[in-house]
């Protein structure tokens, strides 16, 4: 095996652990903080509490979080920095939620994440966009 073999196995497998040991639990500081559904019936009064679990769990899911932690995530946590939490090690290799999550947020929802991305997206600007593209289709 090469050396550069060596080093590509390697992190494939640093990653695959990191996502054994990491990949059901929020990043800390969202971990332990409390149930988010009053920030986000408060930022969309009108939005059926059901809409804004099936994001949430969409969101979970795109991430590796359990479902039962989806309530942690608040409508102005920003995306990338719940991605950075998740990797505080630039150039870590990812386990591409944020493509995931584009591709769900494409195929459900018809919302080009990349039409609507600034690095301080947040997840209600994201819930907002999906709302009024929802309701034009």
């Amino acid at each position: 095996m090469t050396t550069v073999e060596v080093v590509v196995v390697g992190a494939i497998a640093i990653a695959a652990l990191w996502a054994v040991t990491f990949g059901q639990r929020l990043p800390k500081a969202l971990r332990e903080r409390a149930c988010q559904g009053r920030a986000w019936r408060r930022a969309f009064p009108d939005a059926p509490k059901g809409d804004i679990r099936e994001f949430l769990a969409m969101v979970a899911s795109a991430f590796m979080f359990a479902q039962n932690q989806r309530l942690k995530l608040g409508p102005n946590d920003q995306l990338l920095q719940i991605y950075r939490a998740r990797y505080p090690v630039e150039n870590w290799p990812d386990a591409l939620e944020l493509e995931t999550l584009s591709q769900s947020m494409r195929n459900r929802y018809g919302v080009d994440l990349a039409a609507v991305w600034h690095d301080q997206v947040t997840l209600g600007e994201l819930f907002g966009t999906r709302r009024q593209r929802g309701n034009d289709a």
